[in-house]
């Protein structure tokens, strides 16, 4: 697997060197590009009822955001670390790990919405501006999964300097928050279930942190920025609105379908 990473690093120079504006249509084919050597490198879940369940709920948020120009497409990774990630153009990974966290359906749509927001401010978009690609799909395929737990694996993600589009700011952090209180309003979910999950996972932390590591160095996290979520909330008025969906009798089903997948790789460990 990692020797495979490290192969793909030359390929990722095709898009090396981004500078000034970005159109609409090169910000897609950087996340087209990215995504075809990403789908190589993680462990994709290809279950239909998975796959038609989250890009239902996933576009249900995304076409009714200002980014209905963008062909949107979200995947589920077999791997139990939690963590997503959003590329540029609309390419939204959640791994398993995270939705087996989750405990309502809201919890989930708060997620997608939170990566659409990131899509939807150009976040990543914003990074390789400044930043070359090089290592980004070795550095995604890392972080989501864990598969470079080794030497060469870390040699691997850290080719280039500083992690590329893995991380994002408290900055970046916060305005996808305020993104996902709106997206998810719009479709009448409830945006209760963003702070509600965040809650879930800093529980977990102290149980079972080798789990949830990943999501708290890519995705800063604080008991500040759940006391912030809330404030979006009602500031948005949504704590005062009733017959907002929290859950749905379709979710217990699609976490059964997750937690029945087969058990994700093993580790790429150095020779």
């Amino acid at each position: 697997m990692t020797r495979k990473l490290l192969r793909i690093l030359t390929a990722t120079c095709l898009v090396a060197a981004i500078s000034c504006d970005v159109s609409n249509d090169e910000e897609v084919a950087i996340g087209s590009e990215t995504s075809q050597q990403i789908q190589s490198q993680l462990p994709i879940v290809n279950d239909p009822y998975i796959v038609s369940y989250i890009n239902e709920l996933g576009d249900t948020i995304a076409s009714h955001t200002s980014r209905t120009d963008l062909d949107w497409h979200f995947f589920v990774v077999n791997s139990h670390q939690v963590n997503a990630f959003a590329l540029p153009g609309g390419f939204i990974y959640v791994n398993r790990g995270l939705i087996e966290a989750t405990t309502r359906a809201d919890e989930l749509a708060g997620v997608l919405g939170h990566e659409i927001g990131h899509v939807i401010q150009r976040h990543s978009v914003k990074q390789m501006q400044n930043q070359q690609k090089v290592g980004a799909v070795a550095e995604i395929a890392c972080t989501l999964t864990s598969l470079c737990e080794s030497q060469l694996g870390q040699a691997a993600i850290n080719i280039g300097g500083t992690a590329v589009i893995a991380r994002y700011s408290r900055a970046d952090e916060l305005e996808a928050d305020s993104e996902a209180v709106e997206n998810v309003l719009k479709v009448n979910i409830d945006p209760e279930g963003i702070p509600s999950l965040f809650e879930v996972l800093m529980e977990q932390r102290k149980t079972e942190p080798t789990i949830v590591d990943s999501w708290f160095s890519t995705h800063p996290l604080e008991e500040s920025r759940v006391d912030h979520s809330r404030l979006l909330i009602a500031r948005s008025g949504a704590d005062q609105v009733s017959g907002l969906m929290q859950d749905l009798p379709s979710y217990a089903e699609f976490k059964r379908r997750v937690s029945m997948l087969p058990e994700p790789p093993r580790p790429a460990r150095q020779r």
